[in-house]
């Protein structure tokens, strides 16, 4: 069955947008949106957002690409399973799922935070699906850089706890996420945060730091050390780089880690943004995405 999460009416206005659901061969439904019509417009989150944090983007693109954005296992208004593992090699296995169902081509990709390495993951299988890429605050190979605040929420007992019990991940996303959290509206704070309203429901905001591997013994390090090596194939891709320099976890360093990989990469940084550069400055992202897409 798909999520009990229900849109309130004072959100619609905000998230208008046609609920579908892909049965995953994992036994779960995952909801995406699946808006306008033509070239593809993939956009992949990280944690602890979901498809609502490109609702702009969407309802601006959407005249004239068909947008398609998902909500991982776990997030959203996708189901919320308590015996899932919730590692990176099964959230990449239900995008690729979703992007073959839908025979995606030419794809125009946007990620951010952990949708990089899932995003990118799924590029990097099957580059001849993808055509650009817009890359935000995200990273999408091996690194030991980790604040200590990420650190305390690995832990199994004190950082489950504060994030499921106290919703301490979601609920101080838009304060911590944004260089000015004032520009992050009461609207949006409610979009943030209501898929995430009980224990059950916070399951994918632990798990996904949870997740995150920093040695060779983490059950995701092979993982991501498969999607660091298939940049490789990706490297021929027009790419651009938005950031928001402010960022306390995705700093500028990781921005200068992707020029790396992708040297020709067009970078627009923005020093008064943080984390949630996309939902901080919409119209400027808007404005340097139709720059680089014409």
């Amino acid at each position: 069955m798909s999520s009990s999460t229900q849109i309130p009416e004072e959100l619609r206005a905000e998230y208008p947008f046609d609920s579908h659901f892909h049965a995953t061969e994992s036994g779960h439904n995952l909801h995406y949106v699946d808006e306008g019509e033509g070239r593809p417009f993939l956009f992949v989150h990280g944690n602890p957002t979901w498809s609502f944090f490109f609702r702009k983007l969407i309802s601006h693109f959407q005249s004239s690409m068909r947008c398609v954005a998902c909500d991982h296992i776990g997030c959203g208004l996708s189901d919320k399973p308590q015996d899932f593992d919730y590692r990176l090699s099964q959230h990449i296995d239900h995008l690729e799922e979703l992007v073959l169902k839908l025979d995606l081509k030419d794809i125009r990709l946007l990620v951010h935070d952990w949708g990089g390495a899932i995003g990118l993951g799924v590029a990097g299988r099957h580059p001849e699906r993808f055509s650009e890429l817009v890359i935000c605050n995200t990273a999408a190979y091996r690194s030991q850089r980790m604040p200590w605040l990420l650190k305390i929420a690995k832990s199994p007992h004190i950082g489950q706890f504060l994030i499921r019990r106290f919703n301490a991940f979601a609920g101080l996303t838009p304060t911590l996420g944004a260089a000015q959290p004032d520009r992050i509206s009461t609207l949006a704070r409610q979009g943030f945060l209501l898929p995430y309203d009980s224990w059950e429901h916070r399951i994918a905001t632990y798990r996904f730091v949870a997740d995150i591997p920093l040695d060779e013994s983490h059950p995701s390090y092979a993982t991501l050390t498969e999607v660091e090596k298939n940049l490789q194939r990706l490297a021929h891709l027009p790419s651009l780089l938005l950031w928001g320099e402010k960022d306390w976890v995705f700093t500028t360093h990781f921005m200068a880690r992707f020029q790396e990989f992708f040297p020709e990469a067009q970078a627009r940084s923005y020093p008064d943004c943080g984390h949630l550069l996309i939902e901080e400055k919409p119209g400027r992202v808007i404005g340097e995405i139709e720059a680089f897409f014409s």
